[in-house]
């Protein structure tokens, strides 16, 4: 089917009256949107392929989400126009940004421009339960699963491991297929940089074969200083069910970004959808309890688009965001 038909699909279902719908597309916006996640397994995956719906049926025009490697590939695809929406942390960010990461060729990826936060992302280190793993520092020479290679875990956990003076060997793929690794004891232990809950992290607690290692505060120190972009973390107690009480690390924080180009007005109703439909955004992952207007201030990285600018001095009462 042809994007003009499925955008006249998708105005024809607001026409007819689908819950919770608004107004179709105005006829200078795109006639779709596609975001970019990451692979399937983790917080961006679920939260992408809800948050596609939701601003389908919101805006009446056609959203669809790509699954991708995660930041890193979603930067590079937003800067070749194959995408116009995106998740990326901001350390991700900054890496593009300035062209400072490895990943980047030296090349300045400067096209996204900041929506709304999202969520903190942890770093989780996993065990099986029965391992003779009892520190980070102890992960040294073993094999560590560390999500998609262009993923937010893929490019800092590496640089993690250098800040602490620890070598472990590194394998990337999927959360899925890593997952099944370490319940296979191919993989000594897994470093998830997510949203919580993971939902493959869910499926390993409900097998009731892991726990959860911590870094040590002269660690943390260490981090702190290599990657001032990483800050403390906590996940609370309870968001998984062997968490008997909060789980202290280190994370970073997650931004939707658009395109430079997107109609101000189409960025400012796709805020207005985010930031007015909370219980719909929680349905979608818990992680979205932060996505917040207060957290915007969480970006020190990325200029925001003129048109999330806007909604943020017209509706948040902020009054100190500008776009550039």
């Amino acid at each position: 089917m042809t994007s003009a038909l499925l955008r006249f699909a998708a105005i024809l279902i607001t026409v007819l009256g689908l819950p919770g719908a608004g107004g179709a597309g105005e006829a200078h916006w795109p006639d779709t949107l596609t975001i970019g996640t990451a692979s399937p397994g983790g917080t961006y995956y679920a939260y992408g392929e809800g948050l596609a719906q939701l601003l389908t049926r919101k805006l009446g025009l056609p959203v669809t989400m790509r699954e991708t490697e995660g930041p890193v590939e979603n930067l590079k695809l937003l800067d070749a126009g194959e995408i116009q929406l995106a998740f990326v942390t901001l350390g991700i960010a900054q890496q593009g940004w300035s062209g400072s990461g490895d990943w980047t060729g030296g090349r300045q990826l400067r096209s996204a421009r900041a929506l709304f936060p999202m969520y903190d992302t942890p770093f989780q280190f996993i065990v099986a339960s029965d391992a003779g793993i009892q520190s980070v520092a102890d992960l040294a020479g073993k094999q560590v699963g560390i999500g998609p290679q262009g993923g937010t875990g893929g490019v800092y956990t590496p640089l993690l491991f250098k800040a602490i003076k620890a070598a472990p060997s590194f394998a990337t793929g999927s959360w899925a297929d890593l997952a099944a690794q370490l319940s296979a004891r191919k993989l000594d232990a897994l470093v998830v940089v997510a949203g919580v809950p993971v939902p493959e992290v869910t499926d390993l607690e409900r097998k009731g074969n892991i726990r959860y290692l911590t870094l040590t505060p002269s660690e943390k120190i260490a981090v702190r200083l290599a990657l001032p972009e990483i800050a403390p973390s906590v996940i609370a107690a309870g968001t998984y069910p062997s968490l008997r009480r909060n789980y202290q690390t280190v994370g970073v924080y997650n931004f939707a970004v658009a395109a430079a180009n997107l109609p101000d007005d189409l960025v400012y109703a796709i805020l207005e959808v985010v930031f007015t439909h909370p219980d719909e955004m929680m349905q979608i992952h818990p992680a979205a309890a932060e996505t917040v207007p207060a957290n915007f201030a969480r970006n020190t990285i990325l200029p925001f688009h003129e048109g999330a600018a806007r909604w943020y001095n017209n509706k948040a009462t902020i009054g100190i965001v500008r776009g550039d």
